[in-house]
């Protein structure tokens, strides 16, 4: 067949669409898309050639997508590629306008979007381009100023298309990449994050093995270290997590990750952010960096496998120790996270097998068989994942996620999966009062439907369990509860579409053959009948409650409520599905039944009767010739005899019975049309008695009637969509058909049984519309040219009719016919219309669609002249209009709900394991139906011609006319017809403007909405206003700010403010920069020559492309000429005195959305923004602001740069290792204080870097500096030497009266205490500077002296605002000047500091450090010397001390690594205050000690820092700390009474230094990379001492800082030669006199173990090591003590961290067994108890032991529990504190176990449950 095919086509096609070769006219296809795929092919060149970006590529680039969507990758391998190398080409051009670029971007991201059809082979793309597109959007230098617009959508395009290339980039690539973004691995500066996210987006993984070289062995290794070296999750580490995931899944089996995998399973555990312990905080960064669950789950299933079978144990480990964490009692706001790790890590594994058992060999690398999953992995895999699955069915999020994880482990094993979901269900299905678990266990089933019945030989019992359940399942065919209903409906039409219901049992005697379950199987088959008939009683039942037959007709409801709707739908689909699937003697016997059913009732036609007839409907379409033979003759006889006297006719209100019969009859003919005609002379009788029925509901039933005839006889339709081809009529003795259960349809023989029409049907179908439409448009035609009366009634009788007939016959109807529009057709020269094949449309025949047409414009016409209060006439016009324009055989909203259907039943029910399209045959069927309407609803790009635009313009006139209905029906048909026609848009707008217009004095109120409404449309459609294009917004936007001069316009009406408000929105919402350079790039001449289809034109000549050259220039030249006039219209408006405010508002949004970095701005408009910044309306002041900013940005004049070698710079020699941090060559870029420039001499020698990233990790090969002084461009110019734009900003910034009132808007308040510093304004300033030198300083300098003095907010903000913007501006300036600015600015900043209040000073921060961001710190010498003079000295009180350090901290964190000098000195500083007493400079300086130690990190390749480092810093703190460390009481906090200052002994100075180091610690908790643990462990004793436990009210801060220290340090991530370190530091704590330490001790081990769980499981000494510790801390003298012991005990038990083996449950029960001695008769008086406690504390230590075993296990019954709480029971009399633990055990256990108790019972023996039950029911009080 692939053969003959490529025979006609001339090529072999790459892969083309499957289904279109099933299509009853698939012969003719194979010449279609050829011819098609020729002219795309020659015109897309030649638009490319010629230079026509737009409309010519854009035009064929969408025909190409648009191809591809009819017949899939139908063209050679040849074309494939060039394909891609032109659009690629297309794509990176760089002034590309990005909407057309995210067009061109998503049809190469399809054309690669099967990656086996080309090879590295075929295809090589260069990933520098795509990496400077991604630059120049992503990280737009302009963006922010408002100097370019871009789609929101562009970001995912864009990855996207990375993505889609990155197997294709050179083998060298690797290697560039990491010399390209390695110099930006610097772990505290931003450009980490953007390096690391550039890794992960571009690093080729699929290189083939010989290359590994190549690829990632170049980058694996320091990165993997990297990533396990970081500890406190910053963002970046998501994007490694990533492309890790990406590489362990592309190179299964090349990369052995043994060593890593504990570290990998504990960090995954930790980014689940479970909550664990009693005391536990969360670090805020956890929350919002934790890992993506897709990537962790791509991960996870590529780990599995392997020789080592490492990974499946930790995943055991993984699942068990957050089962629990399922359970639906458990809610929280990880519970998400946890349900689609659920989800996900099955269909994961699933692909995997599948991608290593069935799927073709391609030329992706093949996993190695020594890594390929065994029978034995699926299996542990499959058994790990049980448990929780089976918890997570009853979520509380739903069991969607539990059904699909169901149903993918079931096609991996379905014995050990779908028994445990039958043993809830079965249950579930008897149960009456749980409503919920019915519903959640049938949607599991349903996942696992496939797998339970087609058995198989790993469970061949499955389909035994079938017909059970189906009949068990019939009662929730109920019509009170609606979910359950629905669902059992799901339920049943799942199993029957896999399932022929045929009565086999008479194969049992025919047959020897049989295996036993084959014989059950037959036995049982003959309760089919049984089910049939038992559902339609069910379903009749549920019809009568639903027939409120007084109520209905009463309240005259037209529709069904929409409840009524689904169950509707519900019932036929599934009564249709059980039809389908019936044998032909169960069939007859169901359709006697539904016969009676509906013929002795009668019923009422909305609801109860739209059931009913749906019913008969669906038997009908099974078994036409048999139903109607029942049907029609009974219907029509009826009617007949009712309609027989005259006056039934006229009558308002219709018999019921004959409005019943007649609904049936229309849904009965809803079947073959070849099966219908013998009848046809009987309906064409009903036809013409009932279509001019007086009754509305009558003659509407009527139309359906004639609709459904129509329809059937003229549509191409599959009629039959039985599981297996053929149906199930051959005797039993051929054929068996319980074979056949859950079997899939064959793609290769589906034998689709197709309706095409006959010619004797296309002829009874023009036959009817003679008969009955031609006399309905003579009849309206008379009455719209006033020659013939007619009632409103008659007409909408009329219109009705004449609707129904196009909806019938549509597709049989050729499209309107018209002339092509003649201004038009210069731009369409080149676009081609392509016409589809979708059947058969006879020409010859009268073409009633142009027919219609004509009347319905007649009448129309008419009506909005002498009737236009006519609403429901107008209503059905505008249907038939849109009809007669789209409506070719299927609505377009019909089919997308339809393909959305399809692929949820699809998903429901397919095999993803085997793959293949192994779907079922009504579902293969289906979508070869949905190809067939695709094909049908593809208008191509339908040529726009006279007879469109006629429509049009009355659809406008519609949409403007009196009434608001009327107006909004007929503008969504516009905005429809607008979509669907090229160019219309450009020819309708003018039309819509007129009634913009202020001249036109005529237009209504109702006609300017109307119009308003047109430019806005709807949310999915064009935009008239906003199209990208300058010829319409050169137009539009003028108008709509015009529109505010208009008569019409009313800024009363709320409804007309709305609407502009929704207008400028959009526009803003949706603007995207238009391009003005249309240049284009040619390398399309291969195309035109290479390959079949030949292309027919020749390729055009060199004259013709050079004209194409000169049009393209001209055109840009063109663009730029509309964007001035554009800009100089909306100024005219801007001036006109009567404009209403909220139009200036609206044009001065659209002038701002104008700036370009391509193109300055007209000096008109710079004068305007300039003006602006002092107008009176705050929102006008706020565009100007940021406009201006932009305006500095174009007028900048280019600074020169040098590329340099570092090497030269540092005089060393090249590194040939990687070594990061603090080197030689790296040296003279930090802060010395012994050598800053101080001359005008040594400011030129020195070599200023202004990022701070470069150098850190590597230098790059080149970097790019600044030329020296004398190549930069001339500062100071004077005002002859400047530009006219640079001159207006002269002019004003040098004009003191225009300062002061700019100044004084500047420093207003805005929205009080909201104020922040404002990047805006700062970014204005720094342009003012940077662009004019120092020239406005001296009319500033008076302004900021006054507002420095004035301690206002509003004030303070404004002047930091000018400041920061100052000091960055000044980057370019000569040494002079720089000096002179900071002798000005220092004493200010003093001022301001000493003036500093609580609301300015984040202000104040923000201003220094936007001051030093990405400077040379030896460019801000004197800032920083002046910060550094003496931060805490007193003056101004604690806030002000607190502040300084503020705005020091501010400015140093942005400098990083380069100023340890700084570092060093402010620690020394700072070290002797660290014993303050106020509390906000102690956080304060724990801050910025942070900050100080930020560079000591510990990552990889890293050289110790020459910052300051922790570990010296910790040493001079434990000494001072010494009077705390050496006793051994407890700390508590000293409060010091203001009389005794001179004798403050060692003691409280520690404290208070203890206090200080507490906040350094908590602060570096969330921001440090990593955490210098042998550093904290000796401060640990200390934590404990403080005793934080008892919640105490009064606030004392001491306690609770160690609280959240503890609780921080114990989440902190530990590596495997840090653990014994810390266990020997708990022990030793734990062995404290202190019981609050002791306690401690335990809620720290608690969170630390599970937060490190798997690393302390790969290490047995230390599991012993935590054993011994909480089994002693069990016997503790103190009670609280021992029973947080049996807490941990339990939580390490419940999370398998330590296991119930027998010593130490021998051990707990000897402790039980401890003797105490017999209480001696006291004395009386005495009250002291003389039992010796430390009996007691050992019996009490072995209660507390069973107990924690026992609550170990709180959702299930493990084989030791039963002993265990007898051993419990018999120490329920022993004294205090035994018989307390052991009540409580017991009620826990009673109330968790309560839920299941009927299974739980089943653990226990008779007299065990005897002795239970006493101990759990509570003793009568009355006894």
């Amino acid at each position: 067949m692939d053969q003959a095919q490529s025979d006609t086509l001339g090529f072999v096609p790459q892969k083309d669409i499957v289904y279109n070769k099933l299509l009853p006219y698939a012969d003719r296809l194979d010449e279609e898309s050829n011819d098609i795929l020729s002219k795309i092919k020659s015109n897309l060149c030649r638009a490319v050639q010629l230079r026509e970006i737009w409309p010519g590529v854009l035009f064929w680039t969408r025909k190409l997508s648009t191809y591809m969507r009819l017949y899939g990758r139908k063209f050679s391998k040849e074309d494939h590629v060039l394909f891609i190398k032109l659009l690629y080409e297309l794509v990176t051009i760089p002034k590309l306008e990005i909407s057309m670029m995210q067009g061109l971007a998503r049809l190469l991201i399809n054309l690669l979007k099967k990656r086996e059809l080309l090879s590295r082979e075929d295809l090589e793309l260069r990933w520098r381009p795509l990496y400077e597109l991604h630059d120049r959007i992503l990280f737009s230098k302009t963006e922010h100023l408002g100097l370019n617009w871009f789609p929101n959508s562009v970001e995912s395009v864009l990855k996207t298309l990375v993505k889609s290339c990155r197997p294709y980039f050179a083998e060298s690539a690797t290697q560039e990449m990491l010399d390209e973004w390695r110099p930006l691995l610097c772990p505290f500066d931003v450009t980490m994050q953007r390096a690391i996210s550039y890794f992960e987006l571009f690093l080729p993984t699929t290189l083939p093995p010989e290359l590994h070289d190549k690829g990632f062995k170049l980058w694996f290794d320091e990165l993997i270290t990297l990533w396990l070296s970081v500890q406190n999750l910053p963002s970046w580490e998501l994007h490694l997590v990533n492309l890790f995931a990406r590489l362990a899944n592309d190179n299964i089996g090349y990369i052995d990750w043994d060593p890593h995998i504990s570290k990998i399973f504990t960090r995954i555990l930790r980014s689940l952010n479970l909550p664990v312990g009693t005391s536990q905080m969360m670090v805020p960064r956890y929350v919002t960096n934790a890992y993506d669950i897709s990537h962790v789950v791509l991960w996870v299933s590529s780990l599995l496998g392997g020789p080592s079978k490492q990974a499946q144990a930790q995943l055991s480990g993984l699942f068990n120790s957050i089962t629990s964490f399922f359970h639906p009692s458990n809610h929280g706001r990880w519970l998400m996270k946890l349900m689609k790790l659920l989800q996900r890590l099955p269909a994961s594994v699933v692909r995997r097998l599948h991608r290593e058992r069935y799927r073709k060999p391609t030329w992706l690398t093949p996993i190695p068989e020594s890594h390929k999953l065994t029978e034995e992995d699926i299996t542990c895999f499959v058994k790990s994942m049980m448990q929780p699955v089976l918890l997570a069915m009853f979520s509380k999020t739903g069991s969607l996620d539990a059904a699909q994880a169901l149903q993918n482990l079931a096609l991996m094993r379905p014995e050990l999966v779908i028994p445990p979901v039958l043993e809830k269900t079965y249950p579930a299905l008897e149960t009456l009062t749980e409503p919920h678990q019915l519903t959640a266990t049938l949607s599991c089933m349903i996942g696992v439907a496939r797998s339970l019945v087609s058995g198989g030989q790993r469970f061949p019992e499955g389909p035994t369990h079938m017909l059970p359940l189906l009949m068990r399942a019939l009662p929730g065919v109920d019509p009170n509860d609606f979910s359950k209903c629905m669902i059992t409906f799901q339920f049943i039409a799942t199993f029957v579409t896999l399932v022929p219901l045929v009565d086999c049992s008479s194969a049992l005697h025919e047959r020897t053959d049989l295996t036993e379950v084959e014989r059950e199987m037959c036995s049982a088959s003959a309760e089919f009948e049984d089910f049939v008939l038992q559902f339609m009683d069910r379903c009749f039942a549920l019809i009568d409650s639903s027939t409120l037959e007084q109520t209905r007709e009463e309240t005259e409801t037209e529709k069904m409520t929409h409840l009524e709707s689904l169950v509707e739908l519900g019932l036929s689909s599934t009564f249709s599905t059980i039809l389908t699937q019936c044998s032909l003697d169960i069939f007859k016997v169901a359709l006697e039944k539904v016969f009676n059913f509906a013929t002795t009732n009668i019923f009422e036609t909305r609801v109860a009767g739209r059931m009913v007839a749906d019913m008969c409907r669906a038997a009908s379409k099974c078994h036409p010739t048999e139903s109607l033979k029942a049907f029609v003759p009974h219907c029509c006889n009826i009617i007949n005899q009712i309609a027989v006297n005259e006056e039934v006719l006229n009558e308002e209100e219709l018999d019921k019975e004959l409005l019943w019969n007649l609904q049936l009859l229309s849904e009965v003919t809803r079947v073959d049309g070849d099966k219908v005609l013998p009848y046809r002379s009987d309906l064409v009788q009903i036809l013409q008695l009932t279509l001019h029925l007086k009754c509305k509901q009558g003659y509407i039933l009527a139309c359906n009637l004639l609709h459904h005839i129509l329809r059937s006889s003229a549509l191409i339709y599959p009629t039959e969509y039985c599981s297996m081809p053929g149906g199930f009529h051959q005797p039993i003795s051929d054929y068996l058909p319980i074979k056949d259960w859950g079997r899939p349809g064959d793609l290769w023989n589906l034998d689709i049984r197709w309706h095409v029409p006959s010619v004797e049907e296309t002829s009874f179908v023009f036959y009817l519309l003679d008969l009955i439409l031609q006399p309905e448009l003579q009849r309206l035609q008379r009455f719209a040219q006033g020659e013939q009366d007619m009632g409103r009634d008659d007409v909408l009788q009329s219109l009705t009719i004449i609707q129904h007939c196009l909806l019938g016959a549509g597709s049989l109807m050729p499209p309107l016919k018209g002339e092509p529009i003649p201004e038009l057709t210069v731009m369409t020269k080149m676009l081609l219309t392509i016409h589809v094949n979708i059947g058969f449309v006879d020409e010859s025949r009268e073409n009633y669609r142009d027919a219609v047409c004509r009347v319905m414009r007649q009448l129309l016409h008419y009506i909005l002249e002498h009737s236009e209060d006519d609403t429901k006439s107008l209503f059905s016009i505008i249907k038939i209009i849109s009809d007669l324009m789209h409506f070719k055989g299927s609505h377009k909203h019909e089919f997308d709900s339809r393909w959305k259907s399809f692929n949820l039943v699809k998903k429901s029910m397919e095999n993803r394991l085997h793959g293949r399209k192994q779907h079922i045959r009504a579902l293969l069927i289906d979508r070869v139906m949905l190809q067939h309407e695709l094909r049908r609803l593809t208008v191509e790009g339908c040529q726009y011609r006279s007879i469109h635009q006629e429509l049009m313009k009355d659809l406008l006139r519609l949409s403007t006319s009196t009434y608001s209905q009327v107006r909004s029906r007929a503008q969504n048909v516009l905005y429809t017809a607008l979509g669907t026609y090229n160019f219309c848009c450009r020819d309708l707008i003018p039309h819509v403007l007129e009634f913009l217009n202020p001249e036109n004095s005529t237009v209504t109120q109702q006609q300017f909405k109307g119009a308003l409404y047109c430019l806005l449309g709807n949310h999915s459609g064009v935009c008239l206003a906003n199209l990208h294009d300058w010829d319409c917004i050169a137009v539009t936007w003028p108008a709509i700010v015009r529109s505010g001069l208009s008569s019409a316009m009313s800024l009363e009406k709320p409804s007309i403010v709305r609407l502009f408000d929704d207008l400028a929105d959009k526009i803003h919402r949706q603007y995207e920069t238009i391009g003005v350079d249309f240049s284009c790039c040619a390398v399309a001449k291969q195309l035109m020559i290479t390959g079949n289809p030949v292309p027919k034109e020749p390729v055009p000549p060199e004259e013709e492309a050079a004209e194409g050259l000169k049009r393209q220039e001209l055109k840009n030249l063109e663009s730029v000429e509309k964007y001035k006039r554009l800009i100089g219209d909306l100024l005219d408006f801007l001036n006109n005195r009567n404009m209403p405010w909220k139009f200036e508002h609206i044009a001065i949004g659209f002038l701002s959305l104008l700036l370009r970095d391509d193109h300055q701005l007209p000096p008109s408009s710079v004068m305007f923004f300039v003006k602006s910044l002092n107008h009176d309306s705050l929102y006008v002041r706020k565009v100007a602001i940021s406009a201006v900013a932009g305006i500095m940005k174009q007028i900048k004049r280019p600074h020169k740069k040098v590329p340099v070698s570092p090497s030269e710079l540092c005089g060393g020699k090249e590194l040939s290792a990687i070594v990061a941090g603090d080197r030689l060559d790296n040296k003279w870029l930090q802060y010395n204080g012994s050598s800053l420039p101080r001359t005008q001499q040594e400011w030129d020698g020195c070599v200023f870097v202004e990022k701070t990233h470069w150098g850190y990790y590597c230098w790059p090969r080149k970097l790019m500096m600044y030329a020296p002084m004398e190549e930069q461009p001339k500062q100071n110019l004077t005002r002859e030497e400047m530009t006219e734009r640079e001159q207006i900003i002269y002019d004003h910034f040098s004009d003191p009266v225009f300062i002061n009132q700019f100044i004084e808007f500047l420093s207003l308040e805005d929205r009080k205490g909201k104020d922040k510093f404002s990047p805006r304004r700062f970014c204005l300033f720094k342009g003012l500077f940077r662009n004019f030198g120092d020239v406005f300083l001296p009319v500033l300098r008076p302004h900021m002296e006054r507002l420095v003095a004035d301690s206002h907010e509003s004030k303070q903000r404004c002047v930091a605002e000018i400041m920061s913007g100052l000091i960055r501006g000044c980057k370019h300036w000569s040494y002079l000047k720089v000096e002179s600015l900071w002798e000005l600015l220092c004493p200010l900043l003093r001022t301001a500091l000493s003036n500093i209040t609580i609301e300015t000073y984040a202000d104040w921060g923000t201003c220094i450090a936007t001051a030093c961001e990405s400077r040379d710190p030896r460019k801000l010498y004197w800032l920083f010397e002046m910060l550094m003079e003496s931060p805490v000295n007193g003056e101004g009180g604690s806030f002000v001390d607190a502040c300084r350090l503020y705005v020091l901290q501010g400015g140093l964190a942005q400098q990083e690594w380069r100023v340890p000098e700084l570092l060093h000195r402010l620690l020394q500083y700072l070290e002797p205050k660290l014993t303050q007493v106020y509390k906000n400079v102690r956080e304060r300086i724990g801050s910025v000690l942070t900050y100080i130690f930020m560079i000591d990190v510990n990552l990889p390749y890293t050289q110790p820092t020459t910052s300051p480092r922790i570990s010296d810093f910790t040493e001079r703190i434990l000494l001072q700390l010494k009077p705390l460390t050496e006793g051994d009481e407890e700390i508590q906090n000293h409060v010091v009474e203001e009389n005794e200052v001179g004798e403050q002994d060692e003691r409280t100075q520690a404290i208070k230094l203890l206090k200080t180091v507490l906040k350094w610690l908590i602060a570096s908790a969330g921001r440090s990379f990593s955490t210098a643990v042998p550093e904290q462990l000796r401060l640990l004793p200390l934590l404990f001492k403080i005793a934080p436990v008892e919640n105490d009210d009064s606030y004392d801060e001491l306690k609770r800082d160690a609280k959240t220290c503890l609780s921080l340090m114990s989440q902190g991530l530990l590596y495997t030669e840090q653990i014994p370190m810390v266990l020997s530091a708990l022990q030793e704590i734990s062995g404290s006199s202190s019981w609050h330490a002791r306690y401690t001790v335990l809620t720290y081990l608690q969170i630390m173990v599970f937060y490190n769980l798997f690393t302390y499981m790969s290490d047995q000494k230390a599991v012993n090591g935590v054993r011994a510790l909480v089994v002693r801390l069990l016997e503790d003298e103190q009670l609280e003590v021992r029973e947080m012991a049996a807490t941990t005990l339990s939580g390490f038990l419940q999370c398998n961290f330590l296991s119930m083996d027998t010593p130490m449950q021998t051990h707990f029960e000897a402790l039980c067994k401890t003797c105490l001695p017999k209480k001696r008769t006291r004395e009386l008086g005495s009250t002291v108890d003389t039992i010796p406690s430390a009996d007691l504390v050992r019996r009490h230590a072995g209660v507390l032991g069973l107990s924690a075993c026992i609550l170990s296990s709180p959702y299930d019954v493990p084989t030791w529990m039963p002993q265990l709480l007898m051993d419990l029971s018999a120490h329920l009399n022993d004294t205090q504190p035994i018989e307390m633990t052991v009540k409580k055990t017991l009620s826990n256990f009673r109330r968790t176990h309560h839920d299941n108790w009927q299974q739980h019972k089943q653990h226990f023996t008779d007299d065990q449950l005897l002795v239970l039950t006493d101990l759990l029911v509570s003793p009568c009080y009355y006894a």
